[in-house]
């Protein structure tokens, strides 16, 4: 395995797809446990899109021979005040991880790995998609104020669609959940 810029930030951003993964699940079961269950769905599945993307890039390093490390997470944030805080910690993240990914591809670009910049451009094209819709979800969180179920409609009527999987997206290692 050749050690080039992209690679080792290949091996963190496996990581920071785990994190996110796990940050999500803590989301998700805090707005379980405020009885907010539209919430809580969006954000466990939200976490099992993340642990897909760690797990498509786990299959990009073995389909290249990279060598593959599995990182350990940080603790995450677990208490929340308001509605809007988790949710404004998911734009955050979301914002961090299309930074952490804009820079994989210039590394790649860099790196003269074509490879690996082809890569990365499905996954950019998902950031836009994840800020854009965590972005207007805090919007409607800010915009709900104390009335909650009108988050919970929201979230019933506007992404309860039963999305149908990417055909483009790339293969998770072990199976996309």
């Amino acid at each position: 395995m050749t050690e080039t810029s992209f690679n080792e930030l290949l091996t963190d951003q496996i990581g920071n797809e785990f994190a996110a993964s796990q940050q999500y699940i803590a989301i998700a079961v805090w707005f379980d446990s405020q009885a907010l269950p539209r919430l809580a769905a969006h954000f466990y599945a939200q976490s099992i899109e993340e642990r897909n993307h760690a797990m498509m890039l786990v299959q990009y390093s073995l389909d290249r021979d990279l060598g593959v490390v599995i990182p350990g997470v940080p603790a995450v944030r677990n208490d929340f005040t308001l509605v809007v805080e988790p949710i404004a910690l998911a734009l955050a993240q979301e914002k961090q991880v299309t930074a952490q990914i804009e820079a994989m591809f210039r590394a790649a670009r860099a790196d003269g790995d074509a490879l690996g910049e082809q890569a990365m451009l499905w996954f950019l094209k998902e950031q836009v998609e994840e800020v854009a819709s965590m972005s207007t979800l805090l919007t409607i969180a800010q915009r709900a104020e104390d009335n909650l179920f009108d988050i919970e409609n929201y979230i019933a009527r506007e992404t309860a669609t039963g999305a149908t999987a990417d055909a483009a997206a790339p293969g998770a290692a072990g199976g996309a959940l």
